[in-house]
């Protein structure tokens, strides 16, 4: 019966709405409940948000009528990128243009070819992917995907000149993860530690080991979104490679 509630009231909802006391013991006892619980562990066999637990786990507060979202909740959730979003900002006095495209392999033909010409390339993976499955095509393992993709732009002819900057990010959910989710399921051959740091670098080698430049730098960094000073560090690190490929660029380096 709170399952039925939930799902009625929910879809009734307007999103600006605020939760009923019912509402929110409903979901508070559907959430403790252990068959709901056994099914957030199996997590990664569906298409699950990575900040459900987030959430879920704080339902009287975001329940409460005064509530207002904190930073880390805004961090938190998730819209899918479509298309291609422009953004333009300056740093370190210099202006920047940067383009967040989507992944999946619908969005791809929009974007690649927005890439001519750009100063680097940041490309994102979810470190804790790696035992889960495309959305599009669930015979498809996610991580196995993101290095195919990895490959084709690392090496392509166009980005010859072009800095390629790896985040391998959501490394806090990968080293919760990976202690109870072994890493041979997108890696067979992997034989060393289920633990974060051998993983971890397993993984970034098999990225590495992509590029069949022998000039070609990839910049890898380990990190965590929601974490904002893991993100300022790695930012400032990023925009000196963009800076100084300009200067190179300008024969100034």
């Amino acid at each position: 019966p709170d399952a039925k509630m939930v799902f009625d009231v929910i879809q009734r909802m307007e999103d600006t709405e605020p939760f009923s006391e019912e509402l929110l013991a409903a979901m508070n006892r559907l959430w403790a409940d252990s068959g709901v619980q056994e099914c957030f562990g199996r997590s990664n066999e569906y298409q699950l948000n990575d900040s459900a637990k987030y959430f879920l786990d704080d339902l009287d507060r975001l329940g409460a009528r005064d509530y207002q979202p904190t930073e880390q909740d805004i961090l938190r959730t998730r819209v899918k990128t479509t298309g291609i979003v422009e953004v333009h900002f300056s740093f370190k006095n210099l202006n920047f243009k940067l383009f967040d495209v989507g992944g999946q392999r619908s969005e791809r033909k929009k974007w690649i070819h927005c890439f001519e010409d750009v100063t680097a390339i940041i490309f994102c993976v979810a470190m804790s992917e790696y035992d889960q499955v495309l959305h599009e095509d669930e015979t498809t393992n996610r991580m196995q995907e993101s290095l195919k993709l990895f490959d084709s732009i690392c090496n392509n002819k166009w980005f010859t000149d072009t800095s390629i900057i790896l985040f391998l990010n959501k490394k806090d959910l990968f080293e919760e993860k990976i202690r109870k989710s072994p890493l041979t399921i997108c890696f067979p051959e992997y034989a060393g530690a289920q633990e974060y740091g051998e993983a971890a670098a397993y993984i970034q080698a098999q990225f590495e080991a992509r590029n069949k430049s022998t000039t070609k730098e990839i910049y890898c960094h380990m990190t965590c979104a929601t974490d904002t000073d893991n993100i300022q560090f790695v930012f400032d690190a990023v925009t000196d490679v963009i800076i100084a490929n300009n200067l190179r660029g300008c024969g100034l380096y």
